[in-house]
């Protein structure tokens, strides 16, 4: 393994610790509710959804969360504004702990920047996402809520690869700095099949130079193979393993894992690669996690 020579930084958002050395604290999880056709949601547009289904899920990526040690952190979709502050004020209900804003367009991460805005909810709250090209408005609404963590997407669409993802990082940075966010995660952004390679290269430079916590939503690269449908389940599913692992080999403090209902399936593969990265920490470098609610020290419970 290796350890960065730049000071990593920890952010604690809402009682849940992200970033640091590799081994130090375990991969904080993100899995998204109410995504584009996601079932449970009955009517997009005006935000009904199936809450006992919804409730099932969210208690079951809790339970799996609670045997790994791996944090969850709930990423809340809409497509559109007025449905966003009934899916906020579901988890926020339903949940503890941070969970994030998630919108389809810039409209609809406004309407709900104002919301948690206006209910005190702020403090819980990850923007996700700051990209290169957010405008003028988007600043000022983030700035407006108060919101103080955000994910800062690494888009490059002119020049999809290691060298631009890095190229945009300044800019966004600058950027981020005019809403006011004070916590900075860095979405190093899965545009190909074969990006999680890319990504957690990426994933690795920019906690080399920077030390933010960084990571990626590298489901996507599986998500997007067009071909994936002729695959056996059980390819399909190792396929998805690896595209998840290999930026957390790489450094990643946190997943974006697609669906939360497939909780029950990624949790156990990152956990025990957070504890094989840990033990080889402590081997090589001597130091331990720096919490006990770590991988490392669940593996023995994962399985009850």
């Amino acid at each position: 393994m290796f350890k960065f020579e730049k000071e990593q930084k920890i952010f604690d958002v809402a009682g849940v610790k992200i970033g640091g050395q590799p081994g130090q604290l375990p991969t904080a999880m993100i899995g998204t509710i109410f995504y584009h056709k996601d079932k449970i949601v009955k009517d997009e547009k005006t935000g009904e959804f199936d809450k006992e289904s919804a409730e099932k899920l969210l208690k079951a990526e809790e339970e799996i969360s609670s045997k790994t040690g791996n944090p969850r952190i709930v990423d809340v979709c809409s497509s559109w504004p007025q449905a966003f502050e009934k899916f906020i004020d579901f988890v926020a209900d339903t949940i503890d702990g941070p969970f994030c804003i998630d919108g389809t367009t810039a409209d609809v991460r406004m309407a709900g920047a104002k919301y948690v805005g206006e209910t005190g909810l702020a403090e819980r709250v990850i923007y996700n996402s700051i990209a290169p090209e957010i405008k003028e408005a988007e600043i000022s609404a983030i700035k407006e809520a108060k919101i103080k963590t955000a994910i800062l997407l690494l888009l490059n669409t002119e020049k999809p690869l290691i060298a631009g993802r890095l190229e945009v990082i300044d800019k966004l940075l600058e950027k981020a700095k005019m809403t006011g966010v004070e916590n900075i995660l860095i979405d190093t952004a899965v545009f190909d099949i074969q990006d999680p390679g890319p990504t957690g290269k990426t994933i690795y430079l920019v906690k080399g130079k920077y030390g933010y916590p960084a990571g990626c939503g590298a489901h996507n690269a599986i998500d997007i193979w067009n071909k994936r449908r002729k695959l056996s389940p059980e390819t399909y599913f190792a396929s998805s393993l690896v595209a998840n692992i290999l930026p957390v080999v790489m450094g990643a403090n946190f997943m974006l894992y697609g669906p939360i209902k497939n909780a029950h399936k990624i949790y156990v593969p990152v956990a025990v690669t957070d504890a094989y990265i840990a033990y080889t920490m402590w081997q090589e470098y001597n130091y331990m996690p720096l919490t006990k609610n770590h991988p490392f020290f669940n593996l023995s419970k994962i399985a009850t």
